[in-house]
């Protein structure tokens, strides 16, 4: 499965009890899809090439600008103006030419997110806005993949692990993202980006993050953060988790499932 030239690459992997070389053969056989190449994106994607995972997709219709640079560092200077797929293409070839690398230069929407998703073992979203979220987490559910969703805001952070579409250990399906967050908040509350501002080190601290726990799904070590938001405060250097539950009103896997298809993100 790995060539000698892999075996040396990703040596410091394979020593790794918890890793090894079927852990590596692993991530090699995976394939993983990140949505946005920006601020969480970046990092997640350049860490998740350097694991070796065998396939990496991203979707992201946008174009690299000058104030994204300041924290997506899979681009650079020169490639200000070219769609972000393309110089996330050229880093992660770059990086390592064992991996697969496809890029979505489209926009996420109802019409085409179960035949991108389904085209990949698990999802990570980094997307910066709550209908992407939400959309994002419906689909999923119902294409049946792990989701790692994230979220950055000026000093703070989150970051879970979804997996709705199984159940636990007592035969109860997992929470949905809408158990955690019912409702996206009204517009206008949380003010964008470009608005509020965001420390650049902090979205390569989550991103990377994202990364390691989409490895850790993969290879199948340690305590996952499904039913656990792990959250970042940056300003005290602190890092909390709480745990949350299945909702059984939720409307995807509730006690009375009001959802079937991603039709409410047509409205």
């Amino acid at each position: 499965m790995l060539s000698p030239d892999e075996l040396e690459r990703y040596a410091r992997h394979i020593v790794l009890r918890d890793v090894g070389g079927p852990g590596q053969a692993a991530l090699k056989r995976g394939s993983v899809l990140v949505i946005g190449a920006g601020g969480l994106g970046a990092p997640a994607l350049m860490y998740l090439a350097a694991a070796g995972i065998g396939t990496l997709g991203v979707v992201d219709d946008d174009v690299v600008s000058l104030s994204n640079l300041q924290r997506q560092v899979i681009h650079t200077t020169p490639d200000i103006g070219r769609h972000k797929v393309e110089s996330a293409a050229e880093r992660i070839s770059a990086l390592n030419p064992h991996v697969r690398f496809v890029g979505h230069a489209t926009w996420l929407n109802a019409d085409n997110a179960l035949s991108l998703i389904g085209d990949y073992d698990l999802v990570l979203d980094g997307s910066d806005n709550f209908s992407t979220r939400y959309l994002v987490s419906d689909a999923c559910f119902f294409a049946k993949r792990p989701l790692i969703t994230a979220a950055l805001g000026t000093f703070d952070g989150s970051l879970t692990t979804i997996r709705a579409h199984e159940k636990n250990e007592a035969g109860e399906f997992n929470p949905t993202y809408r158990c955690l967050f019912p409702e996206a908040p009204p517009p206008g509350t949380v003010p964008a980006c470009a608005e509020a501002g965001v420390m650049g080190a902090l979205a390569g601290v989550l991103g990377s993050m994202m990364a390691l726990e989409a490895i850790r799904e993969i290879v199948g070590f340690g305590d996952g953060l499904v039913g656990r938001l792990l959250m970042i405060d940056a300003r005290a250097m602190r890092f909390e988790t709480l745990r949350y539950a299945r909702d059984p009103a939720n409307p995807l896997n509730g006690d009375g499932p009001v959802f079937e298809d991603l039709s409410i993100h047509r409205e």
